[in-house]
């Protein structure tokens, strides 16, 4: 039999430690995991190799060779461009005339792979995927079986609100040749989100196999150090070159050449590479030293991985950290735990780098320097780029210029040279800094960019629908700390960034693969400011003018010092409003002065109250959010908006359906039903609302925080715009938004947020998703039970280590009974995993 052994990844996930070689030649106990598979596989007698490369292939085959010194054969097969897992397998199509199993070479497993391939042949299958339990299911892909192990879905590596099991695919297949003709020529095709769906469609024999033994993909620098660990504690065996010496109570084992001093200081394993010295009195306990490297004494270190040719100078303490290749630790100095020094660095001494630093290849820290976060461009920078479509950080601290100039080009590379890019910023002078960093990366890359300063983020959005620009960038401060800045990424339909456009930009600056315009192709930058009078007339259209001048509303609108003050006074005055405009002041010299938010509404609602307006409203700085104030200066939640605003559109007989996230009230339903209204509901990232809202069938989407889309102006969150339409569909209804808010069935709505462990939380969700197997359930994001006319959901945070609890009922008491009960199953279900 044949395996086909997958090593062409990039290995972006788990830099620094892939800057000078592929991941699958990143050593495990000084030797290359892929050779840790290649044994496995050939002791199951599987010796035919064909070994799929793409990202620095010459590596592997200068290593491996024909394979003879390993006992095995070696076809090398690398294919022109990256095609994708399946893509890949075609490529070797002729090599592959009979069964044949399918490996990543980055694995680290013990799986008894005969069983497997028994299993295959017993179920006559076509196809079938080596399955596993793990605990964190995010980055792999979640697999559902029935009763006979026949596959039934996938969840191609789910977000948290989608994840409904912990049982994944490894990455290990069996196949039949004749699968290979559902795999186009020459195109990107993927096994788990084209090939395996595609078998499942047509009904192909496709089975999974849960295998039994240790198993851990070796994807990020966690997961590797984590391999350690397991094989320290004994939880899986692998072959070590290096003998095993005779001392009690110790697994020591020695290389040839080696120099050691004092035995006594080893404990537990320790693996010391051929031609090493470990001098004077040490203390040394699980760890791995590499080939040609000296440890001097005084020397502490505990479960480290250190690689081939490097030096640990006296007194130097490191804590279950990883040392790459030709790296010089300073006398004195302190890892701490999680740390990453990657190939080719100096770290001075004295100098501390504290827990989880990474430090990229080719960095110099000076003597007594104290590191607190990675360093990638030579300045600091946390572990991931993206939040959904937003990038975050210090501003100055982490968003430095250098790094936005570089994100820029990375971002500008991800596009076809000589498109066009708006940009735009709030107030904050330190936005206006930035982008223009960010604006000369694009430049650099070949691409023009369309400069809006300062506006607001609607007004962005509405451009980006027209034709003219692939994408957009808007600069602003953060609501919840003034000293952090986002950066704001929208596509060419002025939609958040996709997780995959993210993570295309994220590879491109992690690889610095930037694409460099030449001398004469810069881009360029023009001014645009035409924006402001297109938005008017689109604003303008969509609205009953006759009607809103007729009503002559008078309303009170807190600004919160956003560029919005510059444009929706003029508009709401040409509809016949009055306005009160609240901190409409807008100094670009000083920025955004963020207000307590509920110390503003205090002050709004008194306001409303004297003057005796129709309505008042806080409007967030980037205008894409509302708060509403009724006409008695009482405060609506984001739930009250929400339910008020779609009585209203119902009321005043709007055509169309509405879209709200599966965290919004049942009360929605209940009011559509009587006008025969459809409500589709959303998964709660703000991609999914504003791709509901770009459906023609679609009048409104509405959050539960205060933003609303209609997609006849636009299909995006826009505050102002929804000021203009709630009081136009009050006109129109002929009540006041008290009255409106009388109309909705009443109900009891509550929420919370328990801490969760990352580690924890798919197993959580498949603790919940048991629980529920015999109950009415959703999983349109997280776990929704239905008890009648109550429910409860079960969404676990994307971006925090937290777990978010939502329970509706007829009244008080019983919302808290019901998420007092899961609340309780939550915590339980923890106590079971730890």
């Amino acid at each position: 039999m044949k395996a086909v052994i997958m090593a062409g990844g990039f290995g972006t996930r788990i830099q620094p430690l892939t800057g000078s070689m592929p991941k699958p030649m990143i050593p495990l106990f000084n030797r290359p995991i892929m050779l840790h598979i290649v044994e496995l596989l050939k002791k199951h007698d599987i010796t035919e190799l064909v070994m799929l490369l793409y990202h620095q292939p010459f590596y592997i085959k200068n290593f491996f060779r024909d394979g003879s010194d390993f006992g095995v054969k070696i076809t090398y097969v690398t294919p022109i461009a990256d095609m994708g897992t399946a893509g890949a397998v075609k490529a070797a199509e002729k090599y592959l005339d009979e069964r044949f199993m399918v490996i990543s070479g980055d694995l680290l497993t013990d799986f008894n792979l005969q069983k497997i391939i028994d299993f295959h042949t017993d179920h006559k299958a076509k196809a079938t995927i080596t399955l596993t339990s793990v605990k964190d299911p995010l980055q792999f892909g979640v697999v559902i079986t029935d009763k006979e192990k026949r596959i039934t879905q996938f969840l191609e590596k789910p977000g948290w609100g989608e994840v409904i099991s912990d049982t994944i695919n490894t990455g290990i297949y069996v196949l039949e040749p004749e699968i290979l003709k559902y795999i186009p020529e020459g195109e990107n095709f993927d096994f788990s989100q084209d090939l395996f769906p595609l078998m499942l469609k047509k009904k192909e024999a496709l089975y999974g196999v849960t295998a039994k033994g240790y198993w851990r993909d070796i994807g990020n620098t966690d997961s590797y150090r984590e391999a350690y660990h397991d094989i320290f504690k004994g939880k899986v065996n692998l072959k070590i070159d290096e003998p095993k010496q005779d001392f009690v109570g110790k697994d020591l084992r020695i290389g040839a050449d080696v120099k050691l001093e004092y035995a006594a200081g080893l404990e537990g394993t320790v693996v010391i590479g051929d031609n090493s010295q470990v001098l004077g009195d040490v203390r040394i306990k699980d760890s791995v030293i590499g080939r040609n490297c000296t440890v001097e004494a005084g020397v502490r270190l505990n479960r480290c991985i250190i690689w081939d040719n490097s030096y640990v100078k006296k007194g130097a303490k490191i804590t279950d950290s990883v040392i790459c290749s030709n790296v010089r630790i300073g006398q004195g100095a302190t890892l701490e735990e999680g740390v990453i020094v990657a190939d080719e660095t100096s770290v001075g001494d004295e100098a501390v780098i504290k827990a989880d630093v990474k430090i990229w290849p080719k960095k110099t820290i000076e003597a007594g320097a104290t590191v607190t976060s990675n360093m990638i461009w030579g300045e600091k920078w946390k572990k991931a780029l993206f939040e959904g479509a937003i990038i975050k950080g210090l501003s100055n601290v982490e968003l430095t210029p250098e790094f936005c100039a570089k994100l820029g080009c990375a971002y500008g590379t991800s596009l076809p040279k000589g498109s066009f890019v708006l940009g735009g910023r709030d107030s904050n002078p330190s936005s206006r800094m930035l982008k223009r960093c960010f604006m000369g990366g694009l430049l650099s890359a070949g691409i023009n960019v369309r400069d809006m300063k300062m506006i607001s983020l609607p007004l962005v959005r509405y451009k980006l629908k027209t034709f003219g620009e692939v994408g957009g960038v808007h600069f602003r401060q953060a609501q919840d700390d003034p000293a952090l800045l986002e950066i704001v990424f929208l596509d060419g339909d002025g939609l958040d960034f996709s997780s995959n456009m993210g993570k295309n930009v994220e590879r491109i600056f992690f690889k610095e693969n930037f694409r460099r315009a030449h001398h004469t192709e810069p881009g360029v930058i023009t001014d645009i400011n035409s924006v402001g009078d297109f938005y008017r007339e689109g604003f303008l259209r969509v609205l009953d003018r006759e009607l809103l001048k007729k009503s002559a509303f008078t309303v009170v609108v807190d600004f919160n010092f956003s560029p919005a003050s510059q444009m929706l006074p003029q508009l709401l005055n040409g509809l016949g409003f009055s306005v009160i405009a609240l901190n409409a002041y807008v100094d670009e010299g000083r920025g955004v002065q963020i207000k307590e938010k509920e110390q503003a509404l205090t002050q709004l609602s008194a306001i409303v109250s004297s003057l005796g307006a129709q309505g008042g409203f806080w409007l967030d700085p980037s205008a894409e959010s509302i708060t509403l104030v009724d006409e008695n200066g009482r405060i609506c939640s984001g739930i009250e908006l929400l339910s008020l605003t779609v009585a209203l559109l119902l009321k005043t007989g709007q055509n169309g359906g509405i879209a709200v996230p599966v965290q919004a009230p049942s009360t929605i339903e209940q009011m559509a039903a009587l006008k025969g209204c459809q409500v589709v509901r959303t998964k709660s990232s703000d991609r999914a609302m504003l791709e509901a809202a770009s459906s023609s069938e679609i009048m409104m989407t509405g959050t539960t925080d205060g933003r609303f889309a209609f997609p006849r102006f636009q299909s995006a969150f826009d505050g102002m715009f929804a000021i203009a339409k709630l009081m136009e569909l009050s006109a129109a209804a002929g009540v006041t938004l008290s009255q409106a808010l009388t109309e909705v069935p009443p109900t009891a709505f509550l929420q919370t947020s328990l801490p969760c462990p990352w580690e924890m939380k798919g197993g959580i969700m498949r603790k919940m998703s048991e629980d529920s197997l015999e109950k009415e359930a959703s999983f349109i994001d997280g776990i929704k039970v239905h008890f009648g006319a109550e429910w409860v959901l079960v969404l676990p945070d994307q971006y925090l280590p937290v777990v978010h609890i939502v329970a509706e009922a007829r009244d008080h008491k019983s919302a808290q009974r019901l998420l007092g009960e899961f609340e309780k199953k939550i915590v339980a279900w923890k106590k079971e995993m730890a």
